[in-house]
């Protein structure tokens, strides 16, 4: 998975921190990292440990991906 911002390689718990939406991304696939304790593990990991589809997996990327575009752009 590449995400935009090396977002990927960060721990879920600053990603949620910095941008919450995407903590909202991943409840709506039923990954619940906004309510863990630990929040450690990096965000491309959090993905590809739930056992998604493929194409959920790429919803997921395309979801925080555009995210993150449209915040840069301003919108």
């Amino acid at each position: 998975m590449e995400f935009r911002q090396n977002l990927g390689n960060q721990a879920i718990q600053d990603v949620i921190a910095t941008y919450p939406p995407v903590g909202d991304i991943l409840n709506r696939y039923d990954i619940g990292c906004v309510t863990c304790k630990v929040g450690i593990c990096l965000l491309k990991d959090v993905v590809s440990i739930h056992g998604l589809s493929k194409e959920d997996e790429a919803k997921i990327e395309a979801e925080i991906n555009t995210y993150l575009e449209n915040r840069e752009k301003g919108e």
